[in-house]
């Protein structure tokens, strides 16, 4: 069921505003910000700090990743390192399956790792981020997982664990599956656990070369080379895909994070990740709507001590705005409840959705702002007949909030 009890501090941004049951205006006149448009046929444009949806177009449309699936494959190497159960010094040796479907004969991007050589896992991936070698994906999944359909196996729980709700991957390398499939939000969200989970691997993307086997290859990533701040990620093509790019740039403190697919040339996926970069850092500024002490709103609790508990979050609210512009956006407050006593301070139990338009502009855990315990027998006889009598009209309502 889903509640919205008060989204109480709001008020002070909008004077005279009348709370509605379900959402709360915070803004009053339309945005003319969407009115941008790109020639990508799926975009996504996400605030890192925010996490705010700044653009999007089919973002949950399936496509092939092509090579920008080899983000998820480092992000289970960078988790093995992370666990300790690999070092960058630690060796996998290339196998003639790898060499043979990945290396140079195979005519895709590689490495030049030369078969049934031991590589230095730091090496490796070097030659997986920078050079976008297909040798080098192969060789880890076999390394780490005995196979690469088994690799692929751990990707896809890697995957759920992150919150990649609908990609499936296949293989490590990002060649043409036909279940293989991502979409440019999952991969916008791959990308900032990346950068966070990962801060001294994430540096590898922004390298702008690297020589194996006396071959020099430049980082494929177009965005490096346009003093716009960026420092990674991915780019990728296959037939299937068309042209795609996980982009991330940094200036002025504030790191958007890009991704387009299915363009049809390298020019066009340049050009337009850039347009939109470069449209995102120039057309929105950042308001602080709560402190991480506000308390944002209630959620009502059954038998416990207290009828309801104060939400709050655990960092400071802040939501990108059109520079200059008001911009009509709608708070909710969701949580399963109501809570069962007892309920411990700290606590995750709901979170805060705002909304632009049909567009998420932020979603953030909140928390239990003090303990509740368990009420009195009293206290939780009174709270049974106020379900039972009322249960019926809160599911009634909760159905409403749901299509809002």
């Amino acid at each position: 069921m889903v509640v919205l009890r008060r989204v109480k501090n709001l008020l002070r941004f909008l004077p005279g505003a009348l709370c509605a049951a379900l959402v709360l205006p915070l803004f009053g006149e339309a945005a003319s910000a969407q009115g941008f448009q790109t020639t990508a046929p799926q975009a996504i444009l996400m605030d890192a700090d925010t996490r705010a949806v700044l653009f999007e177009k089919n973002p949950d449309q399936l496509n092939a990743p092509a090579s920008m699936a080899k983000v998820m494959t480092a992000e289970v190497v960078f988790r093995e390192l992370k666990n300790g159960r690999l070092t960058m010094d630690s060796e996998f040796t290339v196998s003639e399956n790898a060499w043979r479907k990945g290396g140079a004969g195979s005519g895709g991007s590689a490495m030049f790792a030369k078969v049934h050589t031991p590589v230095r896992v730091e090496d490796l991936l070097r030659g997986l981020i920078i050079q976008s070698g297909n040798d080098a994906a192969i060789t880890f999944a076999e390394g780490i997982a005995g196979t690469e359909e088994n690799f692929a196996r751990m990707m896809n729980e890697r995957a759920k664990e992150i919150g990649l709700a609908n990609s499936t991957f296949r293989n490590a390398t990002g060649y043409g599956d036909p279940q293989q499939k991502v979409t440019v939000r999952d991969l916008a969200k791959l990308a900032l656990y990346v950068i966070e989970t990962y801060p001294d691997y994430y540096k590898l993307y922004g390298e702008r070369e690297f020589t194996w086997n006396k071959i020099r290859q430049q980082n494929r990533n177009p965005l490096l080379a346009m003093d716009i701040g960026a420092d990674g990620l991915k780019t990728g093509n296959i037939d299937e895909s068309g042209y795609g790019l996980i982009g991330s740039a940094v200036q002025n403190g504030q790191r958007l994070i890009v991704v387009v697919n299915g363009l049809k040339t390298a020019r066009d996926r340049a050009n337009e990740a850039r347009k939109i970069l470069d449209w995102g850092f120039r057309s929105f500024e950042s308001r602080q709507f709560f402190a991480a002490s506000d308390v944002i709103g209630e959620a009502q609790v059954f038998g416990g001590d207290s009828r309801s508990v104060p939400l709050v979050a655990n960092k400071p609210i802040k939501v990108l705005m059109p520079r200059g512009e008001g911009d009509r956006m709608q708070a909710r407050i969701l949580y399963t409840g109501p809570l069962q006593a007892p309920v411990q301070k700290g606590a995750q139990v709901g979170r805060l959705q705002i909304t632009r338009g049909d567009a998420i502009a932020l979603e953030t855990p909140l928390y239990a702002g003090e303990d509740v315990g368990v009420g009195t027998l009293r206290q939780r006889a009174f709270d049974g007949l106020l379900e039972v009598s009322t249960g019926w009209v809160r599911r009634a309502f909760s159905s409403v909030a749901d299509r809002i």
